[in-house]
């Protein structure tokens, strides 16, 4: 029953968690098969920028809608410039959709090597059923809290035999503490600095709590 109520209590947080997951997550933004360059595809294939816009901040809209009207200037010389026209405005728009949220960019990759949570999340998305992707993180959340207990009990036993074991239970003590409290941190507050930073603004970085 104990652990029932764990696992309901723990899926809330992760739904809230999930809503306002950190920008550098979403790494399956800058492959082929990620969402920003299935809509630069629809977008190329209709003639028509507006699908890609939402993907980055206003005050680069500008340099996308430039690079858009060079691709498409570019796509009717003939099956090989289209590509290499395509693959550019590819580029461009993944580097300043990653520029817009402090991530590098680092190239285009092939894609199908997503973490498991992109998978389902994407899946969750696709078939309108996010209980796959609540219960993937339900379980990574259980298993993380109860291991980091575990070894904070086991070392807090040998704390006091010397200095070295008190500082090893010190260390394995912050990280259980951290770790649940990154978790509940994440999920109790409301995710609108994610919303503020796809309009170009800054984010606020949340307080520091030290041990």
């Amino acid at each position: 029953m104990g652990t029932m109520k764990l696992s309901v209590g723990v899926a809330g947080l992760v739904i809230s968690l999930f809503l306002m997951v950190p920008p550098l997550v979403w790494g399956h933004c800058d492959t082929l098969d990620g969402p920003v360059v299935v809509d630069a595809k629809a977008a190329l294939a209709k003639g028509d920028v507006t699908p890609v816009l939402k993907w980055i901040p206003e005050k680069e809209a500008g340099e996308v809608r430039e690079a858009f009207a060079k691709a498409l200037a570019v796509r009717g010389k003939g099956k090989e410039a289209q590509e290499l026209a395509d693959t550019w405005f590819f580029e461009t728009l993944v580097r300043v959709h990653r520029a817009s949220e402090g991530a590098p960019y680092t190239g285009l990759k092939s894609g199908g090597a997503e973490e498991e949570t992109i998978v389902a999340a994407d899946q969750a998305l696709a078939t309108g059923k996010v209980d796959g992707l609540v219960r993937l993180v339900v379980e990574a959340v259980d298993k993380g809290i109860r291991k980091r207990f575990e070894e904070t009990v086991e070392r807090k036993k040998h704390a006091e035999h010397d200095v070295a074991h008190g500082r090893a239970y010190v260390a394995s003590y912050v990280e259980f503490i951290h770790y649940g409290e990154r978790i509940y941190q994440d999920a109790a507050h409301p995710p609108s600095h994610h919303a503020e930073g796809a309009t170009g603004e800054g984010h606020e970085a949340p307080a520091a709590h030290g041990h």
